[in-house]
């Protein structure tokens, strides 16, 4: 499903990320760690194709297509969607409208779909215009939900939710990975091989309690380290912080990382 190679990339003229290898299969849910500043952002978006993240060097291929340069609106089509950790307010624009939108000319049924995640009475309001973190989360999902995408991208699902709102954005989110087939999915395809890919950016490791994780690893200073089964990676940053991680990088690599100056998210 995704496909990155050596990846490099630029914000400006500090460099971010700093070789990103990784394989996502279909279907697969892939869990990413890691303090804030390392670079988890960046990569998400970057895959997605936001200008301002350069790549310098290295590929991305989705579904076996390269995407390095593609535009973002490509990438859409292709079938990567995003759920933003602050995605932007837009006046002038109402919340149905862009969920018909994201349906890509299929037959989307926005009021049943707002139905599912408690969200029928924004559906004439501007895109999270005045909304809570929960709201904006379900909004997101509720774009998702009409879009059906192969490959979905989750930065911090977590981020501004209460745990009233982080358990049906946890369900709609597994539901998503585990019970829609994407867009894409043909009758001609077998129902196993349709399923949609996961790459979810985790600080609390909240989601876990709701989706089936197949893979993690740890990013630190624009590289990944100490991959592992999602929930021992949670527990042994929950007990011990990033150092362990932070002297498996330094192991793999070579590189000499001075831990009194790495600051502990934890």
């Amino acid at each position: 499903m995704l496909e990155i190679k050596n990846l490099h990339v630029n914000i400006g003229d500090v460099e971010v990320l700093k070789g990103i290898d990784l394989t996502i299969s279909e279907g697969e849910t892939f869990i990413l760690f890691g303090p804030n500043g390392s670079g988890k952002t960046t990569l998400l978006m970057s895959l997605m194709g936001f200008g301002n993240y350069t790549v310098t060097e290295g590929q991305i291929l989705f579904k076996g297509v390269d995407i390095t340069h593609a535009p973002m609106y490509e990438r859409a089509r292709l079938g990567i969607g995003m759920s933003f950790q602050r995605p932007p307010t837009i006046h002038g624009l109402k919340t149905a409208d862009l969920v018909k939108m994201c349906g890509q000319g299929r037959d989307v049924d926005v009021p049943a779909l707002a139905k599912k995640v408690n969200f029928t009475r924004f559906l004439g309001r501007d895109i999270n215009a005045g909304f809570s973190g929960g709201e904006i989360k379900r909004s997101e999902l509720l774009q998702l939900m009409a879009q059906r995408p192969d490959l979905v991208l989750f930065d911090e699902p977590e981020s501004g939710v209460d745990l009233e709102n982080m358990s049906l954005i946890g369900k709609t989110a597994r539901e998503l990975l585990d019970g829609m087939q994407p867009a894409s999915c043909t009758m001609k395809k077998a129902k196993q091989s349709c399923k949609t890919a996961g790459l979810i950016i985790t600080h609390t490791g909240y989601i876990l309690e709701y989706v089936n994780a197949d893979r993690g690893q740890v990013m630190y200073n624009g590289k990944l380290c100490c991959e592992a089964r999602p929930r021992d990676i949670l527990d042994h940053i929950s007990r011990h912080g990033y150092k362990e991680c932070l002297r498996c990088l330094s192991a793999e690599s070579g590189e000499t990382i001075d831990l009194a100056d790495f600051r502990e998210a934890y």
